[in-house]
């Protein structure tokens, strides 16, 4: 009885301890998690939750974003998640975005994960045209997506219209050319072609590289008053806040670069902007809701702290996450060359079977000609000696019946014949006898050499009967496939060596690999920036060939200010790895020179 009224107690005090929860659904890139969460959980704790679960160590770039009136918010690290304004209906969603963008992504982004959710968002912002991208990058873009989907391009299985049910350019690049979706994915599709050899996050990565120069990559867009009560945009990204007119926001009137700002405050609604320099005037401007001046500001603090976090030396936790990032594209890098070198090897086997495949058919076929002919001469041979021996029985014919005609003149000679005309008759009969005897003699004659030409041709037919035998045998006798273990070359000592047991593949890393990898690095970097040189040269065809197809009537505000910003400076982009490339091309010229 105490036991069970104990066991009763113990029970109910563990039903009052269980925290209440409640459900949380997290909406990223390419996924929706949900979670139960206590109702005590700061935003920290759920942030922490979805970063564990998505494996992702670089969090500072990222946040948890939700609506609050048709108005961008980020969850708080440090303020309880249901004390935000949200819905409170469950289960309560949360997207988990890019809160802050790198400045170089090749040099900040380290894993993996983080560049995939960053190529995702900027890709959807390319395609949703809240990011301006011009049409021949456009179509750039689109062949690097295609890559990081499909892997290689291969002609046998990318064929015409495999592209027609994908999303790749944004709608008003579309709209503005006469071009079908066969002429537009026929040029997608001959620059994917061109980008063989890179593994999904290499194509990402370059994805970035050339998003991360578009002017209004990274940018988050307010809108905003002076002092005078003009209305502006205020531009907030990782380099500094920057002003632009409402109906550019392609090229800023004025920017602050963060290192150039002293201090940034702001006192009810009205924000003040104060540079390092002195002598320029402080900058004032205000906007109409409490909740975007409060975003604006996280927005400041958060890009500011970064820039300055990337001109210290790195954090020991970042050290190792690049030293494993090294490691791991070390591997990957050598995981590649050595399928790369299955897939030769195996390439050559196929070529090598099919080789041997050919040759036996081709000596199946000599054989079975070999054969016909054998045939074909035994055949001969018989007609022949029948031939040979009619003619020789019928040579042995006429010689008798010769024989008989010469016996028959001789006794027409012995019979005499008294009367003239007896005697004329048998002269006549003489004559003709002696006439028909030599006809028959020279008949015999005729035949007995006939007789030994079938002889000599029997010969001749014999002669090749056995020739056709005996190359039927060399043929029978020929080794079909090579020896199944020849003696191996002696591979080059820079080689990495790999030995075959059954059909698994063993594989040893020496220190002469990493040297090589080196050196393979230092020569792709060579060519990277030759590809770059080229790439250039393919945006501008691009774009002159395009061009004839533009329907001028259709370019939106954004196309007419890029235009002119290229006719400018001759590039409208902020950071430009192109022109970077091209400019240590150029330098690279001179010091050869």
């Amino acid at each position: 009885m105490a036991g069970a009224i104990a066991s009763r107690m113990s029970f109910s005090s563990l039903k009052r301890k269980q925290p209440k929860t409640f459900t949380v659904r997290i909406v990223t890139m390419d996924a929706e998690m949900e979670f139960n969460c206590e109702m005590k959980w700061k935003g920290k704790d759920l942030f922490d939750l979805v970063c564990r679960t998505l494996g992702l160590r670089e969090t500072w770039f990222f946040g948890l974003q939700y609506t609050i009136k048709d108005t961008v918010a980020w969850l708080k690290m440090d303020k309880k998640v249901l004390d935000h304004d949200v819905s409170k209906e469950e289960p309560v969603t949360f997207h988990f975005l890019a809160k802050f963008y790198p400045e170089n992504a090749e040099e900040e982004l380290v894993q993996e994960i983080t560049q995939h959710l960053f190529f995702l968002q900027v890709k959807k912002q390319i395609l949703d045209e809240k990011i301006y991208c011009p049409p021949e990058a456009s179509v750039l873009l689109a062949s690097y997506a295609v890559q990081a989907k499909y892997g290689d391009y291969d002609p046998s299985v990318h064929k015409r219209g495999f592209l027609a049910q994908e999303e790749l350019l944004p709608k008003r690049v579309i709209n503005l050319y006469q071009m079908t979706p066969e002429m537009w994915e026929e040029r997608i599709t001959a620059w994917y072609a061109e980008h063989r050899g890179r593994a999904r996050d290499e194509a990402e990565m370059e994805y970035l590289k050339i998003a991360q120069d578009l002017e209004m990559y990274g940018v988050n867009y307010f809108a905003i008053r002076n002092k005078k009560g003009t209305e502006l945009l205020l531009g907030v990204d990782a380099l500094g806040l920057h002003i632009y007119d409402p109906e550019n926001r392609l090229t800023p009137k004025i920017s602050f670069p963060w290192n150039e700002i002293r201090n940034i405050s702001y006192s009810d609604k009205e924000f003040t902007i104060k540079p390092l320099d002195k002598k320029i005037d402080v900058f004032k401007f205000n906007s109409s809701k409490l909740r975007v001046n409060k975003l604006i500001l996280q927005l400041c603090i958060g890009n500011h702290d970064l820039f300055m976090r990337r001109r210290k030396a790195d954090s020991l936790e970042v050290q190792q996450m690049k030293a494993q990032a090294r490691e791991e594209k070390a591997r990957k890098q050598m995981e590649r060359q050595r399928l790369a070198r299955e897939k030769q090897m195996r390439e050559e086997a196929e070529r090598t079977r099919d080789e041997l495949e050919r040759r036996l058919l081709q000596m199946k076929e000599e054989a079975t000609m070999a054969n016909e002919a054998l045939m074909r001469s035994e055949e001969t041979a018989d007609l022949l000696a029948e031939k040979a021996q009619i003619t020789e029985e019928e040579a042995k014919l006429l010689a008798q019946k010769a024989a008989e005609a010469e016996q028959e003149m001789q006794r027409i000679k012995a019979t005499a014949i008294r009367t003239e005309e007896e005697k004329r008759l048998m002269e006549q009969k003489v004559l003709e006898a002696e006439v028909l005897a030599l006809k028959m003699a020279e008949e015999s004659e005729r035949r007995a050499k006939e007789a030994d030409q079938l002889k000599q041709d029997l010969q001749e037919a014999r002669e090749a009967e056995r020739r056709a035998k005996q190359k039927l045998l060399e043929i029978t006798t020929k080794p079909t496939y090579p020896p199944m273990n020849p003696i191996p070359a002696p591979l080059p000592p820079d080689i990495t060596s790999f030995n075959l047991i059954g059909d698994s593949l063993s594989f040893d890393f020496k220190d002469t690999d990493m040297k090589r990898l080196s050196m393979e690095i230092e020569k792709e970097k060579v060519e990277y920036m030759e590809k770059s040189k080229h790439l250039q040269e393919q945006l501008n065809e691009l774009k002159t060939e395009i061009e004839a197809l533009k329907l001028k009537e259709r370019e939106t505000a954004l196309d007419i200010l890029h235009n002119e910003n290229s006719d400018r400076s001759g590039t409208s982009s902020k950071h430009n790895t192109i022109k970077k490339v091209l400019s240590l091309l150029s330098f690279a010229d001179q010091d050869s020179h």
